[in-house]
């Protein structure tokens, strides 16, 4: 019977035991995520979910603990860098133990453990739960007069834009007509003179025609 013995020696002595321990823990934490036996990633979980609590404050005391247990200087880095600020918000249930099925050969349970944050296939956000009502009267009368005020508003504005346009054309109506009257009255000057100038030639003409017929009838007389 194996009453009162809570931890899973897994065939090994305790010294075979710690340095596995440490072995899957250091692939863990570079890998993210390994392929092992059922009991092994039980074993595994309750291991290195505490250095994973300890490495989120970085301590020297902490450092030296999770080193005496990993072995591994790069794995340590690692582990207080990059995996302790990912899981900063998370109280706990660092891992996750997914069975695979059987192994062939001896037929063991096998299994894939990772770590929670660094799965990219999982949604990490919580979608937002969309609740349906059956009363759609109400939203549809508060849409309605939401859509009225709206009217209203353009309404408005395009009101106030004609009233803003219509003095400008106005304005530019009477700075146009004393142009208009400017120029009226400079073709009105420039009639007379044409017109003089047109009467000058006719009367030299009916000059002429007055001195031939005088030079004729002296010369019939």
């Amino acid at each position: 019977m194996r009453h009162g013995k809570k931890i899973a020696h897994l065939g090994r002595t305790a010294s075979h035991r710690k340095a596995m321990m440490a072995n899957m823990a250091s692939s863990l934490i570079e890998h993210k995520r390994i392929n092992t036996t059922v009991a092994k990633a039980k074993a595994l979980k309750k291991f290195v979910e505490p250095l994973i609590t300890k490495a989120k404050s970085d301590t020297t005391h902490n450092r030296r603990v999770v080193f005496s247990a990993l072995r591994n200087k790069y794995a340590v880095s690692e582990l207080f860098r990059d995996i302790a600020e990912k899981v900063a918000d998370r109280p706990g249930g660092y891992t996750r133990i997914i069975k695979v099925g059987s192994r062939l050969g001896d037929n063991a349970s096998m299994a894939l453990i990772e770590l929670v944050d660094f799965n990219d296939t999982y949604v990490t956000e919580k979608p937002t739960k969309k609740r349906s009502r059956r009363r759609g009267g109400k939203k549809k009368a508060e849409t309605e007069p939401a859509a009225s005020e709206a009217d209203i508003a353009e309404d408005v504005v395009e009101e106030v834009t004609e009233e803003v346009a219509a003095p400008e054309t106005e304005e530019v109506a009477v700075e146009e007509t004393p142009a208009q009257e400017e120029s009226e009255e400079e073709t009105k000057a420039a009639e007379p003179a044409t017109e003089e100038v047109t009467e000058d030639p006719s009367e030299t003409v009916s000059e002429a025609d007055e001195n031939q017929e005088d030079s004729n009838e002296e010369k019939s007389e």
